[in-house]
């Protein structure tokens, strides 16, 4: 008697066929394409937030200087001098000026930078990304412009009331919003 041997072709189940076939190599590249999308998606949605957290924490960073040089005008009484800070460049108060801060500049520095506009007498941040900010002026350059701004309150004095430095703030140019 003579045995029968093992089929010529076996099925692809018994582990006898060889590679893809090109319905799962087609399977198998849109599968990789959809979970690429999603992951570069995720990453460009991420350097988003990563940049607007880096742009909030110079910006307080900012306003922190200003804050502080207030208090040393009001602490030494040179009061009157605290006009000065709506019209001078506000990253000037720091010891140490943020790593992307380009100086004062006419035009535009490159994206993801700070610099102070002398001729507007606006500290800007030029959007790396912004895919997600939405700008109230509208269509343009994606920039964030930003003013000093000094406030103020009425103070009692003997003679009767007099409008007094209460504080001081960075504040948008223009509205903004970063979803």
């Amino acid at each position: 008697m003579t045995r029968p041997g093992p089929p010529s072709n076996p099925p692809a189940w018994q582990g006898g066929g060889k590679g893809f076939s090109l319905f799962e190599l087609i399977v198998v590249i849109i599968v990789a394409s959809v979970l690429a999308t999603v992951l570069l998606n995720r990453l460009a949605y991420y350097q988003g937030l990563a940049e607007k957290a880096a742009m909030e924490s110079t910006l307080r960073t900012i306003k922190t200087g200003l804050q502080i040089r207030l208090a040393e005008l009001i602490v030494t009484q040179k009061q009157a001098q605290a006009g000065q800070l709506e019209i001078e460049d506000p990253v000037r108060w720091l010891d140490d000026k943020p790593p992307n801060y380009r100086g004062a500049y006419r035009a535009p520095a490159e994206p993801g930078s700070w610099y102070f506009d002398a001729s507007e007498r606006q500290l800007v941040y030029l959007v790396r990304t912004g895919d997600r900010l939405i700008l109230g002026t509208g269509e343009g350059a994606k920039q964030l412009r930003f003013r000093t701004k000094l406030l103020k309150s009425p103070v009692k004095v003997a003679g009767g009331t007099v409008e007094g430095v209460a504080g001081v703030t960075l504040l948008p140019a223009s509205p903004y919003r970063w979803q």
